[in-house]
C-alpha cells in the first residue's frame, strides 16, 4: 500500500514514462506535462505538447470495504483507501496528421506499459518509498460518460483537442492511525427480570 504522495507520483510516472520513450526526433520538441483546468485555459497554442489531466478521482467500490492492515510488528491500522484516478491524455499538436500520429504512438506505449510497477513509480516519488515493492498501477483506457465529456468540454473551451480517456487503477493509500481495539470478553452477566403474574384478563 502507498502513503499519500501516490497521486501524484502516479501522474508523474505516466508522463516519465512516456516522455522517456517518445520516438525522437520525429516528436523532437515535444514535452510531456501534467495538467491541470488552468494550465488548460492558458494554453499556448504554438507549443507541442503531450498533457495528462487528472479529472476525477473516485473511491473503488469493489475493494471499498479493505480489511484492517498490519504492521509487520503487530499494531492494527485503519483500512488503506482505493482509489481509481482518471486522466484525459491530450495531444496538443497543431498539424492534424502529425497529432494523429503521436497520439497513436502514447496508445501504443501505454497498452504496451499497462502495469506500472513500484521500481517505477517510486522513481517519480519525492522519497523514493511511495509504494512497496509488492505493489503496482493498471493503466486502462476509460469510456467517457456523457457528464465527464460535458465536464471536459467545458474546461477544455476554447481550446478542445483530441484526447482519450484513462484510468489507473489499485491506487491504493494507506493510513497510519491504528485501531482501538477492546479487550476480549471474558465473562458475561445477564439480569432477569420477573414476569408479572397474575394479570387480569
Amino acid at each position: 500500500m502507498a502513503n499519500y504522495h501516490a497521486i501524484a507520483v502516479t501522474g508523474e510516472a505516466i508522463v516519465g514514462m512516456l516522455n522517456a520513450g517518445c520516438p525522437r526526433p520525429e516528436f523532437q520538441n515535444v514535452a510531456f506535462e501534467l495538467y491541470q483546468t488552468t494550465d488548460i485555459i492558458k494554453r499556448d497554442m504554438t507549443r507541442e505538447a503531450v498533457s495528462l489531466y487528472l479529472y476525477r478521482v473516485a473511491v473503488n467500490t469493489g475493494r471499498r470495504n479493505m480489511p484492517p492492515r498490519q504492521t509487520p510488528d503487530g499494531r492494527r491500522l485503519r483500512p488503506s483507501l482505493p482509489l481509481d484516478l482518471y486522466y484525459a491524455l491530450t495531444v496538443w499538436v497543431s498539424d492534424a496528421s502529425r497529432q494523429q500520429a503521436l497520439l497513436g504512438w502514447c496508445m501504443r506505449a501505454l497498452e504496451d506499459n499497462a502495469i506500472l510497477p513500484s521500481g517505477l513509480l517510486n522513481y517519480y516519488g519525492p522519497d523514493g518509498h511511495t509504494f512497496r515493492d509488492e505493489e503496482a498501477v493498471e493503466i486502462v483506457t476509460e469510456p467517457l460518460n456523457l457528464a465527464d465529456i460535458l465536464n471536459l468540454w467545458e474546461g477544455f473551451k476554447p481550446n478542445v483537442q483530441l484526447s482519450v480517456a484513462y484510468v489507473a487503477r489499485q491506487v491504493t493509500i494507506d493510513s497510519e492511525r491504528g485501531l482501538t481495539e477492546a479487550l476480549p470478553v471474558q465473562t458475561r452477566s445477564f439480569d432477569l427480570v420477573k414476569g408479572v403474574t397474575g394479570a387480569s384478563r
